[in-house]
């Protein structure tokens, strides 16, 4: 017989084993972000790496948990597997940096056919993950096989076990959410969880050189377990994780959407499983039926998610924009608030599912063994219902319906825990399971799944694997939202969004290849075939967007959706670039929300060197940056960034508006001045415009802004993918200005901005405007000078006048019309005005 652990000894072991699980959740995180830049930042990227990982979970905890039960020094074996997945985890550096070298070669030989690139990716993702992740599966087993020495203590120690591991998950994902990234970098990050993993490895192995190895013989590993309960096993992770995925996306539709809104609703998730295996634990120890206190966990599961979809809609008041005026600090408390009232009494009586099962499990085959075959059935039902709920339930059934679906799955697992025969409280728990799962699988939540504003009309609305995608009616205009508060753009813009195109297009005296990096409503991309090039190649995160925007505004796109010179990607724009060597004359990229996740991939350095390599010789990069969503730290972080990889970094204003407004960095990897003909010329072929070409170019020399030259933001820290401090930044800065704490590059910071820029590298001085006469060198201070007037105009200040003199003293009469090419364009084909002036 095997003597049961010393308590000093099991509590070291616990605490090894909490480790163990931080270590494994720091690995996830970073793993779904860097295969989000390898692959792209897409639904299905994400899913295929969130299954072939969880794979590796199940596939370990089959194979250890039939070794498991054979072996003589157990936690020998865990100390070798901890240290085996630190070593296999170092193999991701190389594999990475192995894929993005021959990814365009691979995709030359398999792009196209979309089973063959899925086959890639998928091949890549298992060769960074599975070998780990398999021995990341072995651990549970094995570690229950040392722990639990007795076969009726599977029930109390398995679940404490599952307790102290998923504790030690939601800290990993608070922390590789948080701070980590910040403060080591996410490699940095990454190897600190390799040395959590060696040192559980090593203090392992020492303690198992000081322990006695197990004497009993295990029973066989195909003890009379009914198969009900592998199937209960199978369900509840089908469930379970199901209904995190649509947790996850109904907090998308009230949140910003950053890193930390991202970990701390998982860290809310897993703290529930923890504390569910912590019920689960106490109510083993309590003297009831173990088939009676299953059916409770059961039925009190489908009802508590029935009643999610209800207590989320109240929470959030209506789907309303979570945090109001709170800083960074409060924002997180209330989304940690709201996170904790919907998904932590769910989720905790959910998590005690599983580890219950031990309970009916025990006295049965070894624990590693049961240990490790439970491991495998729920995980495996976990990937299942991870996908499920992202392709199948939200696209077809919606967030809320989906709850209640996945409720009825509950229900249903009453229905098979109680065979026909037991007495009348079996019956009685039948038929209200059945009842309840007929209820749930007929009847509709009634609820909205997005929120409209007032005189806003909903024609089109979709929950699909990526997001939610609404398409809204406000008066004559037409605007493309996704998850509840996201605007992509709209009719009602068409001449600043034709203008991100046009303006940029100007300065090329023949672009003949253009790639867009991002769509939304098409209106950008569109406005290109005005330039009369020979292709245009879109990339769009979102299909959805993609069908919205060919569907809804076609009449404002320019045959974007029709003319053969065009080709559009649902893809991630970056991947775009990375999987084709095809070079450009102009690569524009949108204008993006700085803290979403994901969106801090096109703002890194890393990130312009392979724009850089794609642009053919004399063509640009351009970066429009809506100067209403960054602070003055943020924008030249980014500029500085850009300005490491482009000789030349010039800005150009996209408006003149007097408050929010838009800049272009636009990056050259050949410095030139800038042509004025070139302008002149461009500004005529895209319009039509018969002018003189003096008339043309001093036209856009008002958009000018200035030059990256002027070392302006040379101080500032460069923005890479190992520490993206935009991604980090840019989150806490929108709360800090929503606070009133800081403030956004709009009206007088912006104007400082435009000031600094011809202070600092005046136009005299400016290379970029070498060719340029006197009276052209003044439009480009006019430029600003207007710009400036029309934001004291807007306020009633009383020194708007005399700068409305000092801008005529710089321009001639033809050129005080403050006009675009897209308000041009605009005027003479459609019934919209000039959105500069």
């Amino acid at each position: 017989m095997t003597l049961p652990l010393p308590l000093r000894q099991t509590a070291t072991l616990g605490a090894l084993f909490t480790l163990s699980g931080a270590a494994a959740l720091i690995y996830q995180v970073l793993w779904v972000r860097e295969l989000g830049q390898l692959f792209g930042s897409t639904a299905q990227a994400a899913a295929l790496t969130i299954a072939i990982f969880f794979t590796g979970i199940a596939l370990g905890g089959w194979l250890f948990g039939r070794w498991a039960g054979r072996m003589r020094r157990p936690l020998r074996a865990f100390g070798l597997v901890e240290v085996g997945v630190a070593a296999t985890a170092l193999g991701h550096f190389l594999v990475a940096d192995a894929y993005v070298s021959l990814y365009p070669a691979l995709y030359a030989v398999v792009g196209g056919v979309p089973v063959l690139e899925i086959a890639l990716k998928a091949g890549v993702a298992a060769t960074i993950l599975l070998p780990s992740a398999i021995l990341m599966g072995g651990t549970l087993p094995l570690m229950g096989q040392h722990v639990i020495r007795a076969r009726a203590d599977l029930g109390r120690m398995g679940s404490l076990l599952y307790a102290l591991n998923t504790a030690g998950g939601a800290m990993g994902a608070l922390a590789a959410g948080f701070f980590l990234p910040m403060w080591l970098g996410f490699s940095g990050a990454y190897l600190l969880a390799v040395g959590f993993d060696l040192f559980v490895g090593l203090s392992a192995l020492l303690l198992a050189r000081r322990a006695l190895p197990l004497i009993a013989a295990p029973a066989p590993a195909r003890a009379s377990i009914p198969t009900r309960l592998w199937l209960i096993a199978f369900a509840s992770g089908f469930a379970t994780l199901g209904v995190e995925v649509i947790w996850t996306r109904a907090f998308a539709q009230v949140l910003q959407n950053s890193v930390y809104t991202y970990a701390l609703v998982l860290t809310v998730f897993l703290a529930a499983l923890s504390l569910g295996a912590a019920l689960a634990n106490a109510l083993g120890r309590l003297p009831l039926r173990p088939e009676g206190v299953m059916t409770g966990l059961l039925l009190a599961s489908g009802a508590v998610i029935a009643a999610t979809p209800h207590l989320f809609h109240h929470l959030t008041g209506g789907m309303a924009y979570l945090g109001g005026r709170a800083d960074f600090a409060g924002y997180v408390w209330e989304v940690g608030r709201v996170a904790v009232l919907t998904m932590l009494i769910p989720g905790t009586i959910l998590g005690a599912v599983l580890p219950y099962l031990l309970r009916l499990m025990q006295g049965g085959a070894a624990p590693g063994a049961v240990l490790g075959r439970l491991i495998a059935v729920n995980t495996t039902g976990a990937i299942l219902g991870a996908l499920a709920a992202g392709f199948v339930i939200l696209p077809l059934a919606g967030a809320w319906k989906g709850l209640w679906l996945l409720g009825a799955v509950y229900g249903l697992l009453v229905l098979a825990l109680w065979r026909p025969g037991y007495g009348p409280a079996a019956r009685l728990a039948r038929f209200a399971a059945l009842a309840g799962a007929v209820v749930l699988l007929a009847g509709q939540p009634g609820l909205q799944a997005t929120r409209l504003n007032s005189g806003e009309s909903l024609l089109a609305f979709r929950e699909g694997p990526s997001a939610h995608v609404a398409e809204v009616e406000r008066g004559e205009a037409r605007f493309l939202r996704v998850n509840n508060f996201y605007t992509l753009g709209g009719s009602g813009a068409l001449v600043p969004e034709r203008n991100q195109t046009m303006i940029p297009l100007l300065t090329h005296p023949a672009p003949r290849e253009i790639f867009f990096l991002g769509m939304g409503t098409g209106i950008s991309a569109g406005a290109g075939l005005f330039a009369e090039p020979e292709r245009i190649t879109v990339c769009e995160l979102l299909p959805d967007v993609v069908t919205f925007a060919r569907d809804w505004f076609a009449p404002y796109v320019n045959g974007l959706f029709s003319d053969p010179r065009v080709t559009i990607h649902p893809e991630d724009g970056r991947q775009c670039l990375t999987r084709s060597r095809a070079t450009y004359d102009m690569i524009i990229a949108d204008l993006f929300t700085p803290w979403r996740t994901g969106v801090g991939n096109v703002y890194t350095v890393e990130h312009y060197r392979l724009a850089a390599s794609r642009l053919n010789p004399g063509g640009a990069y351009v970066q429009w940056m809506p100067l209403y969503q960054v602070s003055r730290a943020e924008f030249a972080i980014i500029a500085n960034t850009m300005a490491q990889v482009f000789p030349e970094l010039t800005l150009w204003r996209g408006d003149l508006y007097p408050e929010r407004s838009i800049l272009a960095l636009v990056g050259r990897n050949d410095a030139a001045p800038l042509d004025p003909g070139t302008l002149a010329a461009q500004w005529r072929a895209m319009t039509g415009d018969a002018s003189p070409d003096a008339v043309l170019s001093d036209r856009a020399l008002k958009l000018y802004a200035g030059n990256a030259a002027s070392g302006l933001f040379a101080e500032a820290p460069v923005n890479t993918d190992d520490r993206p401090l935009i991604e980090y930044l840019a989150p806490r800065t929108h709360r800090a200005v929503i606070a009133g704490r800081a403030r956004w590059l709009t009206g007088a910071q912006r104007d400082r901005l435009y000031a600094e820029l011809l202070s600092a590298l005046p136009p005299e001085e400016d290379p970029y405007l070498a060719q340029l006469t006197p009276a052209q060198r003044d439009l480009v201070r006019a430029g600003a000078v207007y710009a400036q007037w029309r934001g004291l105009r807007a306020a009633n200040d009383p020194q708007a006048p005399a700068e409305w003199q000092t801008f005529l003293s710089l321009t001639t009469p033809h050129a005080r019309n403050p006009d675009s090419p897209a308000g041009q364009v605009a005027r003479g084909g459609m019934a919209f005005g000039d959105a500069v002036e």
